[in-house]
């Protein structure tokens, strides 16, 4: 199959793209790598009146630290993440989830603000970003606006962003200090979709205990989410007493909604999820502990 007929738009700034967006209204989409929209246009599985190519808008690229924090661009692909000395000095977790998405071809095309703002349950960075407390930045008409991400995700494909709202960047915090990280999935092939999966960073203080930690989790649910009761209960401990098996069924029992389709049922899902968050969450406290 083929899209439905469509009015294309190249607009070579964020203000014009919001004002695309903000004119166009409900009948506009913004495309950025298109690794996503794109099959479900040919599909038909979604139409629209009015494309808004995001490709020539520089404003929307590049790397960046600022102000202790590292800011990425959303329309940066994710081979340019993979690729970035930087990233992987500065915000660890991300470096070693995206290798995990798709292929290198779509990781070629494939942007970080078009994965986040496409929130996809069983995506890589959205996992990412609540684990880490990223920062997202919106851009609309009105103004700028920083939504933290754990009000970002707000169900199955949609998010906080209003229809006239474009994600221009994503702010990490920088790694430093007794932190560890780990992103483990579990997919039938390599570049799959993952059945589920776990982005973990824990933080220790001198005298190795759990100052902080973040667990996300993706293909468990509607939308990533991240495994609250299980970080407050690991927080304050001795890492030495926070068993990693204990924390993945802590992530899981707080779970109210897990999916069962073909690929697996909601019970299998929940035993391969513990195991994901168990195996993230011991990769992450060694890294930590080593120091």
């Amino acid at each position: 199959m083929k899209p439905a007929p469509f009015d294309y738009h190249a607009p070579a700034t964020i203000e014009e793209a919001v004002g695309l967006l903000a004119e166009l209204g409900e009948d506009a989409k913004a495309i950025a790598g298109g690794q996503s929209l794109a099959p479900m246009l040919a599909l038909r599985l979604a139409a629209f009146d009015h494309l808004v190519d995001l490709r020539r808008v520089a404003g929307l690229r590049g790397i960046e630290r600022r102000d202790g924090s590292l800011w990425i661009g959303a329309g940066t692909t994710q081979a340019a993440i993979e690729r970035s000395a930087e990233v992987a000095e500065a915000v660890p977790l991300l470096a070693r989830a995206t290798p995990l998405i798709g292929h290198f071809q779509i990781r070629n095309r494939g942007t970080i603000g078009g994965s986040i703002a496409h929130a996809d349950a069983a995506a890589e960075y959205p996992a990412v970003a609540l684990a880490l407390d990223a920062r997202l930045e919106a851009c609309s008409p009105r103004g700028r606006r920083t939504i933290p991400a754990t009000g970002f995700f707000t169900g199955l494909w949609s998010t906080d962003l209003a229809d006239d709202e474009l994600l221009t960047g994503i702010t990490f915090p920088v790694a430093g200090g007794r932190r560890g990280f780990a992103v483990e999935e579990y997919a039938r092939r390599h570049g799959d979709f993952a059945m589920a999966g776990a982005a973990v960073a824990i933080e220790l203080d001198d005298g190795a205990r759990i100052r902080r930690c973040g667990i996300g989790l993706f293909g468990l649910g509607p939308a990533a989410l991240r495994a609250t009761a299980a970080e407050s209960a690991a927080t304050g401990s001795a890492a030495a007493d926070a068993s990693p098996g204990e924390v993945g069924r802590a992530a899981m029992a707080e779970l109210d909604s897990v999916p069962s389709d073909l690929h697996g049922s909601a019970a299998y899902r929940r035993r391969v999820g513990a195991e994901m968050v168990a195996r993230a969450w011991q990769k992450a406290l060694q890294e930590a502990s080593d120091g």
